[in-house]
């Protein structure tokens, strides 16, 4: 089942309109996505390969991890949602920005997040292939 998404004005405004998250990016319209860079206590930024099953960018390598906002949520929650369905981390990331991407699939607001986790990561085989952690 797709996900789905709350379609949002220039101005990161919700519209109230509910759509999939396939539809919202076939037509081009604005919606909300949330990413979070990890950090371990060394400063140590965690990377990762998308598994090849998922349906966008698979098998490619990653310093984020995040998804689509649902329905009701803010950037802070769905970022925390995403890191526990992809990583295992209960943790809740810190907003750093938001800002419009239009390129790659579709335009959309991405809220980006920082969170510092433990180097210990229990990652989902279905959404990370590999995961590793990068020094300075």
């Amino acid at each position: 089942m797709d996900e789905l998404v709350e379609r949002v004005d220039d101005q990161d405004r919700v519209l109230g309109v509910v759509v999939s998250r396939r539809q919202a990016i076939r037509e081009g319209w604005l919606h909300r996505v949330a990413v979070t860079v990890c950090r371990d206590e060394h400063g140590r930024i965690l990377v990762h390969r998308r598994s090849e099953q998922l349906s966008r960018f698979p098998g490619l390598y990653e310093v984020v991890v995040g998804g689509a906002v649902d329905v009701g949520e803010c950037y802070e929650q769905a970022a925390a949602r995403e890191l526990a369905e992809e990583l295992g981390i209960r943790v809740l990331p810190c907003l750093l920005f938001t800002f419009i991407n239009r390129s790659g699939l579709s335009p959309h607001w991405l809220g980006v997040h920082e969170a510092v986790v433990s180097d210990t990561v229990a990652a989902d085989p279905d959404e990370v292939a590999w995961h590793g952690w990068l020094a300075d």
